[in-house]
């Protein structure tokens, strides 16, 4: 509005001039402060890249394990699903890193020329929040497989499997909860 104040128009009807400059420049610096999230986007991606790194040495020492005892066949199963386990775990560190990124440095452009996929858009903190419940969601999954391999007491079984399912149907209640604002 022309005939009105800047300090009005800014929503800072009543300010003196000083005020409302001193305003604009603590909104600047707090908008500046975002990039402090590219630490821990970068502290995400050195932990996603050492979650594979461990995978690898993993998935090694479970080959050599299995060529030299390639039997009992359910401990060396268990080893291939803690591999699935850290993998899963690596990606959700770098779904995790890409969504800080977007979130809070800069929205990454997709187009043709990017390979990133669309699904890995992030435009607010519920898309970030419910890619990680849902990678949580697969992590507990895959150990309770990988426990249920190894472990030989059934009631032990039962009360690792219905602890895991309480606190994936506690993620899902609450991801829906908070998703449905």
């Amino acid at each position: 509005m022309p005939d009105e104040p800047e300090a009005v128009v800014a929503g800072n009807a009543g300010w003196e001039p000083g005020t409302a400059r001193l305003a604009t420049g603590a909104e600047r610096t707090l908008i500046a402060s975002l990039r402090l999230a590219i630490i821990p986007v970068a502290f995400l991606i050195l932990a996603g890249l050492g979650a594979f790194a461990y995978a690898i040495a993993v998935f090694v020492d479970a080959f050599r394990s299995i060529v030299a005892h390639p039997y009992p066949v359910g401990h060396q199963i268990g080893l291939f699903l803690l591999d699935i386990d850290l993998f899963l775990i690596g990606a959700t560190l770098l779904i995790s890193a890409i969504g800080f990124y977007e979130l809070f440095v800069r929205e990454i452009p997709r187009d043709k020329a990017t390979t990133m996929p669309a699904w890995l858009a992030m435009r607010d903190l519920n898309d970030l929040k419910g890619r990680v419940i849902s990678m949580i969601v697969l992590v507990l999954s895959v150990s309770f497989a990988e426990e249920a391999v190894d472990l030989s007491e059934g009631l032990q079984l039962l009360e690792f499997g219905g602890a895991t399912a309480a606190v994936i149907i506690a993620l899902t209640v609450f991801l829906r909860l908070t998703n449905s604002h």
